[in-house]
């Protein structure tokens, strides 16, 4: 998963934007159903979580991954918290833009352990879908 600092990150009013490197970009609004969305042309979805609390993000990432196929960049922005990104990397999220106070030195050592803790898991996830027992007997 790659991560962002906030100040390298320009944030963008909900709905469908053009960023600076001329890709399509659409910033989907927590309460909008993924499934509706258009996806021609677009390269990245920003899903927001406005508190770490709150967690629709989660399942938009899952079904613009597993339902609708969706191959481009799904980033989290907000309240994202380093406990979080093992489960966003499982539910599809590409990207990850840190909350400011997160920005300090060592932050990445800190993430990459974090990573390790988990090394594999029981069930599949919207990455890959074959749960653990099917991979052992593969």
């Amino acid at each position: 998963m790659k991560l962002i600092a906030l100040n390298a990150h320009q944030e963008r009013s909900t709905g469908l934007n053009i960023g600076t490197d001329d890709a399509q970009t659409v910033v989907l609004a927590n309460d909008a159903n993924p499934l509706d969305l258009s996806l021609e042309g677009v390269q990245r979805i920003e899903l927001n979580f406005p508190k770490f609390t709150d967690g629709r993000a989660f399942s938009q990432a899952f079904l613009l991954r597993r339902r609708r196929g969706f191959t481009g960049e799904i980033r989290a922005t907000g309240d994202v918290l380093i406990d979080q990104l093992v489960q966003m990397q499982r539910s599809g999220f590409d990207t990850a833009v840190l909350r400011a106070d997160l920005d300090v030195p060592g932050i990445d050592t800190i993430i990459e352990r974090q990573f390790a803790r988990y090394p594999a898991f029981y069930q599949g996830d919207a990455v890959n879908t074959a749960p653990h027992f099917a991979k052992e007997a593969a």
